[in-house]
């Protein structure tokens, strides 16, 4: 997230975009430059690795999923996905080493291939919708909005449930990956898009695989392992104090006072917040801190004091013709103005710099210069970096087939899990799909920004519009996950894709290990969300686990059919208000220079408090202002062990969530509970 940096485009091609290249064996590697062995792509995806790339699946999902469950803020993980694979693999080989047994070196193509299964694997629990669109179709979630409530009716209801789960996930996940596979050579080589996530995943794996590179990860291992433990018994304590009901421990701590904590501002000890306050860019943590100050500091009270004009005064506190409702349309406004602006810019960025693309290679002039030796030295490896890209070619006649066959099977299966949503439609959504996949994929590379979820929004209201009030908002919930889940699985291999090349990995093991790690995710992902499902009171307003965006997606679908007719007073006028503001800030934040650009708050990261809350935001904010002076202090050790402090601090709570959870499912209560309230004097 964050300002638009517009990655120059030095394009030199010097052969067809989609040149076919000849599929070479290992022998080619002595060929190559600096004499490193680079296994073959079979070899790449070893079976330590595999096993490696399951366990770590299992606990970033259950990470994804407690923040999707409850903020709705999920930050890379993907630091700590390749720092826990280098450790789990050095420790195995030199284990095997001690007992005398031999055993395969282990690479960084190995290391990559574990970092693409893991962030495949989890990144359904996210494009899965197991915290927005999936659980928007609930029962609990229909009832929250109100049974009277227009457009809102008991037939467009559908209960998780693991199988059919389950069956969506696999129908419509692999698309995605079969969408841009022939012009990955376009994206990466002859586009030279950055894809910054993806090249700084690429620099931490290639410098785990050096000599100073091994010493510093083992001091981020150790340093990882020791905030992870303090954070899982801290979490393990907290448990004991938070006794039965929603206001007990140090959840609902009132260390601001009980003024403000009425208002939802206090600290409350998550290490989780604390830890993504930590990764998150201090502008995003800022941005989250304002939002919290301008809705439950002066926007709700405000509205609060019209209740009885504005909106009956005896409404329930999650009545949405009350204040509740407000307070989800205006998180809707200020979202889709953040996110429609987004995409309109970055579909102009694409537009321009392929039309300039275009453009060089019409003119591309033929000449020959002196190269001095470090420019000579760079374009050799630039060299070897090509060669072993393209040495593995995956055929068109593949991709094609693969995609046009798994869409007929989705097109087929679809309309028996969600009935709404018929089958032209979602052959309509698999024709459009892959020049959306394109646009995100690109956009992704100039920007780092995946906006997956806005076109899974413009999805949800074209299609919930189509069909109507009978069924539109099952089916507009469903066509949302259709193209959330194409867009944002494309974007993630175009990403895998820049990290293999910049690694030396072959693209045949990237695009491999991208399925094998969308099929565990597509078991894994319903199987931790079916033990949050189980365990917590998921989707209640008064519960940790909030879910905020399912009651914003299904209200989305809504209003794709009954429009604003509906809304409390004074409801559409904020909205159209928040709507044009974000719009505003993000023009704002693109035609200012960069030194005040940084310092303007971002649209989306400002929405998530005015729904959920202040608390998390005061987390957070204490999670940036340490990584703000320690950056003061030292900035090396922050820079070296910031993510690593931050991910154990997420992975440890993350861990306590699974023996909470069958703790919660076998009904044995917390023994105490410690409550707060005015003193009896007072």
């Amino acid at each position: 997230m964050g300002t638009v940096e517009k990655a120059a485009a030095s394009v030199e091609i010097s052969e067809p975009l989609l040149q076919q290249v000849d599929d070479d064996d290992d022998s080619k590697n002595k060929d190559l430059p600096d004499e490193e062995f680079i296994p073959d792509w079979k070899h790449q995806i070893t079976f330590r690795g595999l096993l490696v790339s399951a366990l770590l699946g299992v606990l970033f999902c259950i990470i994804t999923h407690k923040l999707n469950l409850t903020v709705g803020i999920i930050p890379s993980l993907n630091v700590a996905a390749g720092l826990l694979g280098f450790f789990f693999v050095k420790s195995w080989t030199a284990l095997l080493s001690k007992l005398g047994l031999s055993v395969h070196p282990f690479t960084r193509q190995e290391n990559t291939v574990i970092q693409t299964c893991v962030v495949a694997c989890y990144g359904l629990a996210f494009s899965g919708g197991f915290g927005s669109y999936m659980l928007s179709m609930d029962e609990k979630t229909y009832k929250l909005i109100g049974e009277d409530y227009p457009g809102n009716r008991a037939e467009d209801v559908k209960n998780p449930g693991l199988l059919w789960m389950m069956g969506f996930t696999f129908v419509v996940s692999f698309l995605g990956l079969f969408s841009l596979v022939p012009l990955r050579k376009v994206m990466v080589l002859d586009y030279k898009l950055t894809y910054p996530s993806g090249t700084a995943t690429a620099m931490l794996i290639n410098s785990f695989h050096t000599s100073s590179g091994a010493e510093l990860a083992s001091k981020q291992v150790s340093c990882l392992g020791k905030y992870l433990s303090i954070s899982f018994f801290w979490s393990c304590f907290k448990w004991f104090f938070s006794g039965v009901g929603d206001s007990c421990g140090f959840d609902n701590f009132p260390s601001l006072g009980l003024a403000l904590y009425k208002n939802t501002f206090y600290f409350d000890f998550s290490p989780t917040y604390i830890g993504c306050g930590l990764i998150c860019p201090h502008i995003v943590n800022c941005s989250v801190l304002l939002g919290a100050i301008i809705s439950w500091g002066f926007l709700w009270p405000f509205v609060s004091r019209h209740a009885g004009d504005w909106y009956p005064a005896d409404l329930g506190a999650n009545d949405f013709k009350g204040l509740y409702g407000y307070k989800v349309f205006v998180a809707i406004s200020l979202i889709l103005g953040d996110g429609l602006y987004n995409l309109i810019k970055i579909i102009a960025i694409t537009f321009k710099e392929t039309c300039k693309i275009s453009t060089r290679q019409k003119d591309l002039p033929i000449f020959k210069e002196v190269l001095d030796s470090e420019t000579s030295k760079r374009l050799l490896e630039e060299k070897k970096r090509d060669e072993v890209f393209l040495k593995d070619r995956i055929p068109f006649w593949f991709a094609a087939s693969g995609y046009v066959g798994l869409a007929a099977i989705s097109t087929a299966t679809i309309p028996i899990i969600f009935p709404p949503l018929k089958w032209y439609l979602v052959l309509c959504s698999y024709i459009i799909a892959p020049a959306l996949a394109f646009c995100n994929s690109y956009g992704t590379g100039l920007t780092d920004w995946n906006l997956a979820s806005t076109y899974g929004k413009i999805g949800l209201f074209i299609f919930a519009s189509l069909v109507g009030s009978n069924g539109g908002v099952i089916a507009g919930l469903a066509a949302c996950g259709v193209m959330m889940s194409i867009v944002s699985t494309a974007a993630d291999l175009m990403q895998d894709f820049k990290t293999g090349y910049l690694t030396l990995s072959s693209a045949r093991s990237m695009f491999v290990s991208q399925l094998v790690g969308t099929a565990m995710g597509c078991v894994i992902a319903p199987l931790t969300f079916w033990l949050f499902w189980r365990a917590f009171d998921i989707g209640s307003p008064d519960s940790p686990y909030k879910a905020p965006y399912a009651i914003i997606y299904r209200e989305m679908a809504i209003l794709g059919i009954q429009g604003f007719s509906e809304l409390p007073k004074h409801c559409l006028e904020l909205c159209l208000f928040f709507f044009a503001v974000a719009v505003a800030v993000n023009f704002l934040r693109d035609v200012t220079p960069k030194r005040v650009s940084q310092f303007i708050p971002i649209p989306m990261a400002m929405a998530v408090p005015f729904y959920i809350g202040a608390y998390f935001a005061i987390d957070m904010f204490v999670g940036t202002v340490i990584l703000f002076v320690w950056e003061r202090l030292n900035r090396k050790d922050a820079e070296d062990y910031a993510g690593a402090v931050a991910s154990g601090l997420i992975c440890g709570d993350g861990i306590w969530t699974i023996p909470s959870a069958v703790l919660s499912i076998f009904r044995i209560n917390p023994p105490i509970c410690m409550y707060f309230g005015p003193s009896s004097g007072s």
